[in-house]
C-alpha cells in the first residue's frame, strides 16, 4: 500500500472536544468565574463600609477633641469653603454657621487626614459626591445666641442645665411621618444631638437618592434618618447612609473631662 492508505487504515485512538462539549466547559467557567465574581464584589462593598464607619467615628472623636480644646464645635465647611469651617472663627450671635444642616465636615480645620483635593474628607468610596457631611446643632441657647455651641465659648456660657435640653438635631428611624423639626410619628433614636456625622454610602458616587429616608437626609433641615441598609425595592426606597452623632451630655462630659469646661 501506498503511505496514505496506510494512514486512512490507521485508528485513531483520541479525540478533540466537540463543540457542544466546548461550550458545556465554557458554560461551567463562566458560572465559577461568576460566582467569584460576585463573592469578591461582596466583600470589596462590605470592607468599604467598614472603612467608611471608621471614617465616621474618626470624624466624631475628632469634632469631640476640637470641642475640648477649643470650647466649641466648629461650624460645617459650605461647598465652596475647601474644608474650612464656614465662617473661619466661628459663629457668632450675628453670624450663624452659614450650613448648620447641610454642610461639610471642616477636615482642614480638624486637621484630618487624607482630604481630597479640595480639602474635604470622604468616605471610601471616594466618588464626587461621597463627601462626609456635617451637621450642627443652631439651639443650644435660648435668647441672645441660640448658636452657641459653634460660639467662642458658647457652651460654656450656656451651662449644662441649659444645653443638654435644647440642642435640636433630630435622628429618626424612618422618613414615614415626620416633619421639619420632628421625628413624628416616626422611631426616635436622639433628640439630643449636638452634631450629625454621616456618609451618602455607596449610590453617593453617582448622586443617585433612594427614596424618600435619604432624600430626608439631604433637604437642608434638623431632622435626618438612619436604619440598616435597604436594597432596592425596599420601604421608602433604597437606604444606605451610615451614620453617627454626638448627645449633647457626652460631649459636655468629654469637655469637662479636658477641663474645659468649669
Amino acid at each position: 500500500m501506498e503511505n496514505h492508505d496506510i494512514m486512512k487504515l490507521t485508528p485513531v485512538t483520541g479525540r478533540g472536544f466537540t463543540l457542544i462539549e466546548m461550550a458545556m466547559v465554557l458554560l461551567i467557567v463562566a458560572m465559577l468565574l461568576g460566582g467569584g465574581l460576585s463573592v469578591i464584589s461582596a466583600q470589596i462593598a462590605q470592607q468599604k463600609f467598614k472603612d467608611s464607619q471608621k471614617i465616621l467615628d474618626d470624624a466624631k472623636e475628632a469634632l469631640i477633641g476640637y470641642a475640648a480644646a477649643n470650647g466649641r464645635l466648629p461650624c460645617p465647611a459650605s461647598a465652596a469653603s475647601n474644608g474650612i469651617e464656614s465662617p473661619v472663627g466661628g459663629s457668632t450671635a450675628v453670624t450663624p454657621c452659614t450650613n448648620p444642616y447641610n454642610g461639610f465636615l471642616p477636615a482642614v480645620t480638624l486637621g484630618m487626614p487624607n482630604p481630597d483635593a479640595n480639602g474635604y474628607l470622604q468616605d471610601a468610596w471616594q466618588g464626587p459626591t461621597n463627601r462626609i457631611r456635617y451637621a450642627v446643632t443652631t439651639a443650644i441657647a435660648p435668647g441672645a445666641n441660640a448658636n452657641a455651641a459653634t460660639t467662642p465659648n458658647g457652651i460654656r456660657t450656656a451651662t449644662l442645665a441649659t444645653y443638654g435640653a435644647a440642642p435640636n438635631l433630630r435622628v429618626c428611624g424612618s422618613a414615614t411621618g415626620i416633619t421639619a423639626t420632628t421625628c413624628g410619628a416616626a422611631p426616635v433614636l436622639t433628640t439630643s444631638a449636638v452634631a450629625v456625622v454621616f456618609s451618602l454610602g455607596a449610590n453617593g458616587q453617582t448622586g443617585v437618592v433612594g427614596g424618600i429616608d435619604e432624600a430626608a437626609n439631604q433637604n437642608n433641615d434638623q431632622v435626618f434618618v438612619s436604619h440598616p441598609p435597604v436594597a432596592i425595592g425596599g420601604v421608602n426606597g433604597e437606604f444606605d447612609d451610615m451614620f453617627t452623632w454626638i448627645p449633647a451630655a457626652v460631649l459636655f462630659n468629654r469637655m469637662l473631662q479636658a477641663g474645659s469646661l468649669p
